[in-house]
């Protein structure tokens, strides 16, 4: 008894898979909330190192704002929210947004 070697169908379609989109999550800076808070915040909610921390930190003194991370719109919407939560948490007026990239 022999048996035959069948094949599968071969696919046609060609799948095209798009990147999602990107978010920047951009902190902005204010004249109150205190600068220890802000390197605490980027540490416990971006990873960040100390060093990158402090550096993020008083690049949005400085200039008004700065980039945090950019992630999918999924990422970056906690992101924005753990911010905008812990800020609020202690009282100070930190905002955070995120803009697509």
């Amino acid at each position: 008894m022999s048996l035959k070697h069948q094949h599968a169908p071969e696919l046609e379609t060609e799948e095209v898979v798009k990147k999602p989109p990107m978010y920047r999550v951009i902190l902005l800076n204010d004249d109150f909330t205190p600068q220890d808070f802000v390197v605490d915040l980027l540490r416990q909610v971006f990873s960040m190192p100390l060093p990158l921390a402090t550096k993020v930190m008083l690049q949005v003194h400085h200039s008004g704002s700065c980039v945090c991370g950019v992630y999918t719109y999924e990422i970056a919407r906690i992101k924005v929210d753990q911010v905008q939560a812990l800020a609020q948490q202690h009282d100070h007026p930190l905002r955070c947004v995120m803009r697509e990239d």
